[in-house]
């Protein structure tokens, strides 16, 4: 994709003009982003969906038990014999791991990082259905799939934007009224983060959302300095060799903080382990359970391939590449493989390719190490035979 071809997608404007004039800015109303979109899901098939122990839903009601009552999945069929005739709203986690026909909608969003994109969400309302005004700390697309939402824009929120006391439900006790729009099917808006937004069913409609993986500065904090401390030794601790007589044994001096500034910088600085836990925890499945290895031997696996056996990616599964220096790291569901820097275009096409087989891993299969790590990535679940 050439950054900067404009593209109906995103309005008649490029990727470039995107990513710089409105990405983590301000919102975009593009109307036929998917010219006669018609939705992949019917509603009767996401309900399905929410009746499976695997699959991630929530109902959200307005006029519950309780105002903006939440039910968490999964559903059985009285539930929905049972619910209102409007005001309520059905979300589907990740419908993009279930149906492949929503999972192609993501090639629309290629000009941006494989491994930001969360999943794709949708909703189902019954007319009057929403979830409230809130806002997201990541950016969003709500592709409109079928019949009418109104969407009302409000202010910029932070941590310190008031709530509605709720134990799960995060809905702004105030909004402030901006602009103020109905998307119909083919429809999409872009939200930047902490914009709040508010929806509503106009009728029977359904909405795509997409979201993105955004981890807080206390998630990057917190799981980076566990997985640094896998790598440091027990013996290597504060010190302070060549210290003077303290004036006042009970002050902390500059001194000390200089010196503990420079125990956490010295490994914090760590280029190489900060990109090798950052590629894995940006792969991490959202249903680790879902990328399940399969028992085969090396030999087996070879013999299916030359068989024509096709390989694919696990649709729970995330990948993602990156260089050190001469060599490369594969990232995959949350595992890393340092890689020799010929297998580069194997890389790629493992990331980028619908299907892999004998004809465009030819020359792979010959190479020791590509063929191991197409044997490797198969046994750990990030690849599949199409068949299984």
């Amino acid at each position: 994709m050439t950054s900067d071809i404009p593209l109906q997608f995103l309005g008649g404007i490029s990727a470039r003009e995107f990513l710089r004039d409105y990405w983590q800015k301000r919102p975009l109303l593009i109307r036929q982003a998917v010219p006669g979109f018609e939705s992949p899901i019917s509603p009767d098939e996401l309900a399905g969906l929410s009746l499976e122990e695997e699959v991630e839903s929530r109902l959200i009601i307005e006029h519950g038990n309780h105002p903006w009552e939440l039910r968490r999945g999964p559903f059985d069929e009285e539930t929905y014999r049972n619910l209102p005739e409007r005001d309520w709203t059905l979300l589907v986690q990740a419908v993009d791991q279930f149906v492949p026909e929503v999972a192609e909608l993501l090639e629309n969003f290629r000009f941006l990082p494989s491994w930001r994109i969360d999943d794709v969400m949708i909703s189902y309302a019954a007319p009057g259905g929403g979830v409230g005004p809130h806002y997201d700390n990541y950016d969003v697309f709500l592709l409109q799939g079928y019949g009418k939402r109104r969407w009302r824009i409000g202010q910029m929120c932070d941590s310190d934007s008031p709530l509605l006391k709720h134990a799960d439900l995060r809905i702004l006790a105030e909004f402030q009224n901006g602009e103020d729009w109905v998307l119909e099917p083919g429809d999409m808006l872009y939200l930047p983060p902490r914009l709040a937004h508010f929806g509503t069913a106009v009728d029977e409609c359904m909405t795509y959302s997409v979201g993105f993986r955004a981890p807080s500065a206390a998630e990057v904090l917190t799981h980076f300095t566990d997985f640094l401390a896998q790598f440091l030794p027990d013996e290597e601790r504060y010190g302070d060799p060549g210290i003077g007589p303290c004036e006042d044994p009970h002050q902390i001096q500059r001194d000390a903080l200089e010196r503990l500034k420079g125990l956490i910088q010295e490994h914090m600085g760590d280029e190489r382990l900060l990109l090798t836990w950052f590629g894995q925890f940006m792969t991490e499945p959202r249903y680790p359970e879902l990328v399940a290895g399969a028992e085969m031997q090396e030999q087996d696996f070879l013999t299916n391939l030359q068989e024509g056996g096709v390989l694919i990616r696990n649709p729970s599964a995330r990948l993602a590449w990156s260089e050190v220096g001469q060599d490369l790291l594969l990232f995959a569901s949350g595992q890393s493989r340092q890689l020799p820097g010929r297998l580069r275009e194997l890389l790629k096409l493992i990331c980028s390719a619908d299907a892999l087989h004998a004809d465009n891993l030819a020359s792979w299969v010959a190479d020791e190490d590509g063929r191991q790590l197409l044997w490797q990535l198969l046994v750990q679940g990030s690849l599949e035979f199409a068949d299984d």
